[in-house]
């Protein structure tokens, strides 16, 4: 993190608290194709919804599959959409989101993604709820001066993903698998030996999000529960080449199972 990260984080959470005043509790990030999943999640309340693009230091996505838009309902903030860092953003870019939902209160920060699966067991269309991870991506979030009073410098990641939330989401869906998510940066998908790799390093699902706004999250204090959406089983698995686009369609035929999931977890954690 550069030198002005906690300004930023102010200055963000300064916008979105310019249009409510509504108390957070729960922070939910949407992953690929799932962010009109926001749309089922508010039915029952008077939203508020503020673009990217109006939330100081944000900017627009410029991945398709992300609608780009916070809405704050009930006591959750929901981010429909991501930054990543293979857009070219730097690392504080990614992971400001996330800090903006810890700077509004969010006690836990629900992370959705899109992933593929390594895992023999996993097909696509399963959700996989994520038990640990694996950062190849050759960075992290906390590298940079430390802004007293902020983020933890040495934050514990012996349990990323907290148990008795997993817990939580298994009583709502007793389908839900679990597995080691590992992250690497893109854009281009693995290899088959780069898959084979991960496989004997004990990654079940891997991706190109969530593992940096966990540890951020982390360095914040805030709980953490980690899901994937397997949109597509990785690269040699399947004998079909790779299309961001079936990634993102897969991802949207399984927003009614995810509204309900998601529903759920927040209704029973907020407050």
């Amino acid at each position: 993190m550069v030198g002005d990260f906690a300004q930023r984080v102010q200055a963000a959470v300064a916008s979105v608290r310019s249009r409510t005043d509504r108390p957070v509790s729960v922070g939910v990030v949407l992953g690929s194709g799932l962010s009109d999943v926001v749309d089922g999640l508010v039915r029952s309340s008077v939203p508020t919804s503020v673009p990217y693009a109006d939330i100081e230091g944000f900017g627009a996505p410029s991945v398709s599959g992300h609608r780009g838009s916070l809405v704050v309902a009930g006591s959750a903030a929901i981010m429909a959409g991501r930054f990543h860092y293979y857009e070219g953003r730097s690392m504080d870019d990614v992971v400001l989101p996330v800090a903006t939902l810890c700077g509004l209160g969010a006690r836990v920060v629900v992370l959705t993604n899109a992933a593929g699966g390594i895992n023999p067991a996993y097909a696509p269309g399963d959700l996989v709820l994520i038990r640990d991870h694996i950062n190849l991506m050759g960075v992290n979030p906390l590298v940079g001066p430390q802004a007293a009073g902020t983020t933890a410098r040495f934050p514990d990641m012996t349990e990323v993903y907290d148990a008795d939330l997993r817990s939580v989401a298994r009583r709502i869906d007793g389908d839900l698998k679990d597995g080691v998510y590992a992250a690497l940066t893109g854009p281009s998908y693995e290899t088959p030996a780069e898959i084979t790799m991960l496989a004997r390093l004990g990654a079940d699902l891997v991706g190109m999000s969530t593992v940096p706004e966990a540890i951020v999250a982390r360095s914040y204090g805030v709980r953490v529960l980690g899901i994937s959406t397997v949109t597509n089983l990785a690269a040699g698995l399947s004998g079909s080449l790779l299309d961001h686009s079936e990634v993102v369609e897969v991802g949207r035929s399984m927003q009614a199972r995810m509204v309900r999931l998601l529903g759920s977890i927040i209704d029973e954690l907020s407050g």
